[in-house]
Formats: structure tokens, sequence, C-alpha cells
């Protein structure tokens, strides 16, 4: 199983990777080898981030062209790390869709302006990842606005990025590039209520997508219990 989870920050992309994971074992006796998060500066290391706050610090007060570098190399290395090649299985939350949205709202580089437009870079990796597999699946995680709104005032992340104010124009952003991307195997979960509900969306918009390789553990896995 490979799976992009992307939406905007407090949708629960986060928590639902590591209730697909839980799943993941559960029904196929594996797990994802890693959960990739890089892409919520300054969030950007770590499995899960291992960050300072000194060292996040540092990174808010880089410049736009030092923000942009690092991003586009973390995207790239992805692509070739063991998210995809060599497994068969990979999970990443955010990768070009997330840059693409919070790169030229909140950090100031890759706008249609850009000589690295993070729309044309988003159809660069994605067909980098389409060169070695069409299996990847785009989940599209979205959740009612007050209910992101509740989640940001009630539990708020360190050095967030969003704002309440812009949760509408984020969300919004996120839809219009997973509509604009090239992966074809895509679904949209709605986390607005409990994460059992949106696990139960999951499962059964992925059955489609699932491998064979995913079938025939499932189907030993069912056998060893």
């Amino acid at each position: 199983m490979r799976v992009i989870l992307v939406g905007c920050e407090y949708v629960g992309t986060t928590t639902l990777a590591h209730t697909i994971d839980d799943w993941l074992e559960a029904n196929m006796g594996v797990r994802f080898s890693l959960i990739h998060d890089h892409w919520k500066i300054p969030h950007t290391s770590g499995h899960p981030d291992d960050s300072t706050p000194e060292e996040q610090a540092w990174l808010l007060a880089a410049s736009p062209k030092f923000k942009e570098m690092h991003q586009r190399h973390s995207l790239y290395y992805h692509v070739q790390a063991n998210s995809f090649i060599g497994h068969d299985d990979g999970m990443l939350i955010g990768g070009a869709i997330e840059d693409g949205v919070y790169g030229p709202m909140y950090f100031g580089y890759g706008g249609k302006d850009h000589r690295l437009n993070r729309e044309i870079v988003q159809h660069q990796w994605e067909r980098t990842i389409l060169h070695f597999t069409s299996e990847t699946v785009l989940v599209h995680v979205t959740a009612d606005s007050n209910v992101i709104a509740e989640r940001l005032h009630g539990d708020p992340h360190d050095n967030m990025v969003i704002s309440e104010a812009d949760i509408d124009k984020v969300k919004t952003r996120f839809a219009d590039l997973v509509e604009w991307s090239i992966l074809g195997k895509k679904i949209a979960l709605d986390n607005s209520g409990s994460i059992e509900d949106t696990l139960a969306q999951f499962v059964s918009k992925i059955e489609p997508f699932l491998t064979n390789v995913d079938k025939s553990r499932m189907k030993a896995h069912k056998s060893e219990q």
C-alpha cells in the first residue's frame, strides 16, 4: 500500500496516518517502515519531528530562497527514498501538494511568478512517482471549517502554519491542487467526526486500489488468526 495523505493543518492527517498504520498491522501483519511528515515549516525533520525550539526558530528566520531549496530537496529525496522504491508500502503526509499550498501562502516562494512555480514542481514530482509505480493513492482529507478552528484553538501546534482566518482559503487551495494532481488514484475523506468513522471511510474507499500484495497479505494474515 502506497498512500499520500494531504489536507489543511488540523484536519488530522498525522493522526489518520498512524490509525491507518495500526489498521495495516491488524489486517496485513505489517507496518509502514516510516511515516514521512516533513512539509510544515518549521517541522521538517524526524519521524516524528525532532527539531528543537531553537532549530525551529532558525528555520523560520531563514530566507525564502533557503526555505524553498530545503523543501524542494526534501521532496526529491522522498521520491527516491523508501516511501516508493524497493518496498511494498509507503506512507507520506503532505509532499508536493502541501508544499505547494504553504510555500506561496506563508513562506514567500513557489507562486505562479516564481521560477520554481510549485504547480510545475508538483507535476514533475508526481511524474517521477509514476515512473516507478502507478499504485500510489492520493488521499484528500478534509473537515468542516468550524471543526478545524476548534482543533486549532483546543490543541494548538507549536509554530503552527495556518491562522483561523485562512482556513477556508487553505482548504480551497488543497482542493485545487488535488484536482491538479496527475496521480490517477484519488479518494476523499471527511475527518470532521471520530477517527474511527474516518478509518471506516478509508477502508471502504481504498478497497478498489488494494494491490495484489495487499490482498495476498490480508488473506494470509486472516488464515493465521
